[in-house]
């Protein structure tokens, strides 16, 4: 409504003075939407450059002036999206591999095993590297080699152990726990709806089949018997004919020598030294260090509320 010839000087005063204050808050309003804005950007900008930053430090090449060792480590239990997870070695067996200056690679393990896929993968991805660039491989042990961490040794050139060392554990196994006679006691019902027959079979409060029970050994036979061929493809002659040899028996590493599981004795550094001949020796494990593991943390406590931010910015700039 536009002032009209019977306004009063005091009523024009009091809109003029309005309008100036809507005016006044609209500016605020606007600064401080490009503030928000401007806050979001710099933070998005300062962890998108830490974390370029952490991964270039983590996938760099060592740098090595001459002749060495290549050494990737496996230390604990080998599992998707873990530090020993096939994706993690493989590729620090590849920069092993590839680096113009390492003579030998070699496999230093200390793990009990973990997954037969994630084992089968490296298994694979070593046997095609050594054909690629013709470098030998060894395995080193040290406390333990067993069960997904021997299939990975099986496919290096030599395994080397200390005489105390436990090693092999060729075999498969799926574990659980059945409570259906507990529940019955207790007059617990168990309520489980599936669509298929046999979807809920591995239940460990519903009752298991024979017919189930027997689809899950043969499962475990096939993964076995990838397991023993594996094995033999990378043993060869030298594995002792003998039936318990593949039936997850572990032994010392005085014994695996003799039963052609492991070759001779040695530590990494009698390897690098007496083997390789390059008695430097570099680490190519991928790490995950306190930056990698700060720009997580970051990410998994503020990546929601910016995520949330930025939608509210972009909201309001429309």
């Amino acid at each position: 409504m536009e002032p009209n010839e019977s306004s009063s000087p005091v009523d024009t005063w009091e809109r003029d003075t309005l309008k100036s204050l809507l005016q006044e808050y609209q500016r605020e309003r606007r600064s401080a939407r490009r503030w928000r804005i401007f806050k979001t950007l710099l933070t998005l900008l300062v962890i998108s450059a830490l974390a370029f930053w952490v991964w270039g430090q983590s996938h760099r090449h060592p740098t090595v002036a001459g002749p060495h060792t290549a050494v990737v480590v496996v230390d604990g239990a080998i599992q998707s999206g873990g530090q020993n997870s096939a994706e993690n070695i493989i590729q620090s067996l590849k920069e092993a591999f590839e680096a113009p200056n390492s003579e030998a690679v070699v496999l230093l393990f200390n793990s009990p095993g973990g997954s037969p896929v994630q084992a089968g993968m490296v298994f694979d991805e070593v046997m095609r590297l050594k054909a690629l660039h013709g470098k030998p491989i060894y395995a080193v042990v040290e406390e333990m080699c067993a069960s997904a961490a021997y299939y990975m040794a099986a496919a290096t050139d030599e395994i080397f152990v200390d005489k105390a060392s436990v090693v092999g554990s060729i075999g498969v196994l799926m574990d659980g726990f059945g409570f259906t006679q507990l529940m019955d006691k207790l007059g617990v019902e168990r309520r489980l709806l599936t669509a298929g027959e046999n979807k809920g079979f591995l239940d460990p409060f519903s009752p298991q089949t024979p017919a189930q029970k027997k689809h899950a050994k043969e499962l475990l036979a096939t993964i076995h018997q990838q397991f023993i061929d594996a094995v033999k493809r990378g043993r060869g002659e030298r594995l002792e004919d003998r039936p318990d040899v593949f039936s997850g028996l572990f032994w010392t590493g005085a014994k695996a020598v003799e039963l052609g599981l492991a070759d001779d004795f040695g530590t990494l550094d009698y390897v690098a030294r007496e083997v390789v001949k390059a008695e430097d020796v570099v680490d190519y494990t991928l790490q995950e260090d306190l930056q990698e593991r700060l720009v997580k943390q970051l990410g998994a406590s503020v990546g929601s509320g910016l995520w949330d931010q930025a939608k509210a910015v972009a909201w309001q700039w429309r």
